[in-house]
C-alpha cells in the first residue's frame, strides 16, 4: 500500500475554499463578516493574493495571503534588506476551524468552519 503524505492535501483543501470563496456565492461573498470582525469587503480583491504561508495551530488552519505589493516587497527583500514595508502592502489571516475528513482514506486534517480572519 502506497502511504501518500497528508500534507499536500491539507493545503490544498485550505487553499481552495479560502482564496476561491467555493462555499460562498459570487454575489455574497463580500457580505460575510467573522461575528466582530472583519469582513470580505475590507480586503476586497483577496482572490487573486498569493498564498504567503499555509499552517496549522491548535485546532485551526491558516492560510496567509499577499496582495500584489506585498508580494512585490517580499522579493524586493523587505524587511531584511532593512527598508519599511511600501504603503499598499496588505496580508489577510483566514483561520478556519479544522476537522478530520470523513471521506479520506487516511486520517486527514480539512477546513471546516470559519473561525476568524486577520487583515493587515
Amino acid at each position: 500500500m502506497i502511504r501518500i503524505p497528508t500534507w499536500p492535501i491539507v493545503l490544498v483543501a485550505v487553499s481552495l475554499p479560502a482564496v476561491g470563496g467555493a462555499a460562498i456565492s459570487a454575489q455574497d461573498k463580500y457580505a460575510v463578516q467573522v461575528p466582530d470582525g472583519l469582513a470580505f469587503s475590507e480586503f476586497r480583491g483577496y482572490e487573486n493574493w498569493q498564498v504567503i504561508a499555509v499552517s496549522q495551530t491548535g485546532d485551526l488552519l491558516v492560510l496567509i495571503l499577499g496582495n500584489p505589493e506585498m508580494i512585490a516587497a517580499y522579493q524586493a527583500g523587505v524587511p531584511g534588506n532593512g527598508k519599511p514595508f511600501p504603503d499598499g502592502v496588505k496580508m489577510a489571516k483566514i483561520h478556519r476551524n479544522a476537522k478530520k475528513s470523513a471521506e479520506a482514506p487516511a486520517p486527514t486534517i480539512v477546513p471546516d468552519t470559519l473561525h476568524d480572519i486577520d487583515s493587515w
